[in-house]
């Protein structure tokens, strides 16, 4: 068994009396792509950052290629490529000085025409970074990133802000890395995005790792149980829509109460007539398979993008 090319141990970081990163454990294996999926505050780009080396931990231990980011330099830099969750080059920078500067800090670098060609950037290769859209600001950003033919690439919410035709670009872009065999790890809010692209992860709350494995194993915790929700004209009474036949769970989220059944049908039938027993009406229903966000409803009762 060869070694993880991620290791994080029990992992702290905090600012002032802020506790962004609260022993946090996990490890990533050689050709994987990998996700830290949380909400915005979780810990995810404070412990990304510390993998990158940009950041020191207050302890806990960090190895990436079994390198520590913060006693290894030129060693360390050679083999990771990085964006950050917001990249800023100067406005009248063009794509190719860009590009041929990054390359410039690294001992060994790919063809920067090529990295051009590849990310459809050939043709903006004389373009301000200032008239750039964003989606190729991304793409440069990428290829800067992989100047350097890394073995790690760290990407922390690649696609944020992003409309959803740049979003599927980078996607292909990272099936691509993923293609090479390069150790991706990703930060994201997105649950799609974690259940397409990751082959593992681990979903990250106040600091911390609540649920780790594959999309498959998260979501199978959840298995059999389809998430119902539905609105209503006023508030039921005394919890009673958790007695409903087949519910085994029930929570109220922002005027919504979602149920979980593993009889949807019966679920149903019983929900319209404790509603009308109640002299109640149903405004909407919705129904939905199992995601990697029920997973993180039910271990924190919240929402991940709230």
């Amino acid at each position: 068994m060869t070694a993880p090319v991620i290791e994080v141990t029990d992992l702290y970081k905090s600012y002032g009396p802020v506790e962004a990163v609260r022993g946090l454990s996990f490890s990533v294996e050689e050709g994987e792509v990998f996700g830290l999926l949380g909400p915005n505050g979780a810990g995810k780009t404070s412990t990304v950052e510390m993998l990158e080396g940009l950041r020191v931990p207050d302890r806990g231990t960090v190895l990436v290629c079994g390198l520590d980011p913060q006693k290894t330099g030129d060693r360390f830099k050679e083999r990771v490529g990085a964006i950050l969750q917001s990249t800023n080059l100067p406005d009248k920078i063009r794509v190719k000085e860009a590009i041929e500067l990054f390359a410039e800090l690294y001992h060994k670098h790919g063809d920067t025409n090529e990295l051009l060609r590849r990310f459809q950037l050939t043709e903006k290769s004389s373009a301000f970074y200032k008239n750039l859209s964003g989606g190729q600001k991304q793409r440069l950003a990428l290829a800067m990133a992989l100047v350097n033919n890394p073995q790690v690439v760290f990407l922390d919410e690649p696609t944020a802000g992003l409309d959803p035709q740049v979003r599927r670009e980078i996607y292909d872009i990272i099936e691509d890395l993923r293609r090479a065999k390069k150790t991706v790890l990703i930060t994201t809010h997105y649950i799609e995005e974690a259940e397409r692209l990751c082959d593992r992860v681990a979903i990250v709350d106040s600091g911390r790792v609540i649920a780790h494995g594959t999309p498959r194993e998260l979501k199978q915790k959840s298995a059999g149980n389809t998430r119902i929700e539905v609105r209503l004209a006023r508030p039921p009474a005394n919890g009673a829509l958790a007695h409903i036949d087949a519910v085994s769970d029930y929570r109220e989220l922002d005027g919504t109460y979602v149920l979980r059944s593993s009889r949807p049908p019966q679920t149903i039938v019983a929900l319209v007539k404790h509603l009308e027993a109640e002299g109640n009406e149903l405004q909407s229903l919705e129904m939905f398979s199992p995601t990697l966000e029920d997973v993180f409803i039910e271990l924190t009762g919240r929402r991940l993008r709230e």
